[in-house]
């Protein structure tokens, strides 16, 4: 059964080209104009997510074909996307980079398969004519494309705009659906992995105000409208939904503690949403306000900053004390990147060393270049508290940070990795008691023992505890 579903994919040729602001003043432009807006992002990204998501006030939902796979992306599109809203898709990097130098998982594969209009934001500082060149090497790279239109960015004038935007409409015969100016202060600074997520952002609504005057000024909100609608009809049946459990026999469910507040804020939608659908009751928690961990049968602990809020994570002692006592006295614990950090004995910044959890034997260093980062591909080789030897795991790393005491040939590794850095010597995924923790993060439409294993643990770990009570 076919379905109306307005849809847009948002692309530049680089990082860096401005995409994200634009595609976040679009959503909130829609929206100032009474229509209803789906945000997607392709790829691993946490922050561009987090901001679409401000934009339309509701949840931004990741599509990646590596980490989750075609037929899932195709699921959880189809779940989301809806016929009275039009479905706001950013991609990720350049258009064509993926993988390998066939551009396997790329964004054009998703707008492909996907069968959207795709809008190209192209960087114009310091070019004219040469812009319809760079718009015709896509064209040509990959005529299957639909290409519906271009977006200018950073002109430098009403003379500049007009020689880009005539080159493009007469030799790649596509519309010019806006021209934005070089803007001095736009309301998203940047850092090394990206734009300031908004949790760590001193005016959000300011900056979403911004991004939509941005669109209403410079933008053809209409004809992008009119773009989304040529979206043909969403043909794609549904999987069955797994209906999950609510509670365990005796009416109850387990609670799983996650950390979200300023320095652990890296956390799929998807992911949540599996632990609810599995029985969970969600127990929203903060490192940096809450003076001891609450009672709770598990604890799920994400990626973020924990560099940017170190000094205040170590400053809350007593939180620190009641999670390493939890630790040790087994509760399940599965860390990311940042949580993983946090779990460890220090982090040092500079010549700075600050305290953390001290439940993992290592301590982490801040470095000024990426220590890992990319997809990766786990293969589980040891006994852990989550995933069956011989699991093979498909992630994403991006860190800063690297160890610098009691590292990977001094403890137990759950994983062995085929592709990526990891905690280094080929290993990830350190095991301590009922711990799981390393730098890659796991999407669970694409790891779907992840939220049942985590579940089953903490009613084990509940059933223990009242056991000997």
């Amino acid at each position: 059964m076919s379905r109306s579903c307005p849809r847009l994919v948002v692309a530049a040729l680089r990082g860096g080209a401005g995409k994200t602001t634009i595609a976040v003043a679009m959503a909130v432009a829609l929206q100032r104009r009474g229509l209803a807006v789906v945000p997607f992002k392709k790829g691993p990204d946490y922050i561009d997510a987090a901001w679409l998501g401000q934009a339309t006030g509701g949840l931004c939902y990741n599509l990646d074909t590596f980490l989750i796979g075609r037929k899932q992306v195709l699921d959880s599109f189809g779940r989301r996307s809806r016929e009275d809203s039009i479905s706001l898709i950013e991609g990720n990097r350049g258009l064509f980079d993926g993988m390998n130098h066939e551009g396997e998982h790329s964004t054009a594969e998703l707008a492909k398969l996907l069968s959207a209009p795709l809008i190209l934001v192209v960087d114009c500082d310091k070019v004219t004519r040469t812009t319809a060149a760079m718009v015709l090497g896509c064209q040509r790279m990959d005529p299957d494309l639909n290409i519906h239109g271009v977006i200018l960015n950073r002109v430098g004038g009403q003379r500049h705009a007009a020689l880009a935007s005539r080159s493009v409409e007469d030799i790649c015969h596509v519309p010019v659906f806006g021209c934005v100016p070089r803007v001095n202060d736009l309301p998203f600074p940047e850092r090394h992995l990206g734009l300031v997520p908004p949790q760590e952002h001193q005016r959000v609504q300011a900056a979403l105000n911004k991004a939509g005057d941005i669109a209403d000024c410079y933008l053809d909100m209409e004809g992008l409208c009119l773009a989304a609608k040529t979206a043909p009809p969403w043909t794609h049946l549904l999987a069955a939904p797994n209906a999950g459990a609510t509670a365990d026999g005796r009416g109850r469910a387990v609670a799983v503690g996650i950390i979200r507040d300023a320095a652990f804020q890296f956390y799929y939608q998807e992911n949540i949403e599996a632990l609810v659908d599995g029985g969970a009751k969600i127990v929203e928690i903060s490192a940096i306000e809450d003076k001891l961990l609450p009672d709770i049968d598990a604890l799920y602990i994400g990626g973020g900053f924990p560099e940017t809020q170190a000094k205040l994570l170590a400053a809350n002692e007593s939180f620190r004390r009641s999670l390493c006592l939890a630790a040790e006295n087994g509760l399940p614990i599965y860390a990311e990147c940042g949580g993983f950090i946090y779990l460890g004995e220090s982090l040092t910044l500079d010549d700075v060393s600050y305290p953390m959890v001290g439940a993992l034997p290592v301590a982490f260093k801040m470095e000024k270049r990426p220590q890992g980062h990319g997809y990766t591909v786990l293969e589980v080789v040891r006994e852990n508290p989550f995933f069956p030897v011989g699991t093979r795991l498909n992630g994403h790393e991006f860190h800063y940070c690297r160890i610098i005491s009691g590292g990977a040939g001094d403890n137990q590794t759950a994983y062995r990795v085929i592709r990526g850095m990891g905690m280094g010597a080929g290993q990830d995924g350190l095991v301590q008691k009922n711990i799981l923790a390393g730098f890659s993060h796991l999407h669970a439409a694409g790891t779907p023992l992840w939220a049942p294993a985590l579940i089953d643990k903490a009613r084990r770990y509940r059933d223990a505890r009242e056991c000997r009570w």
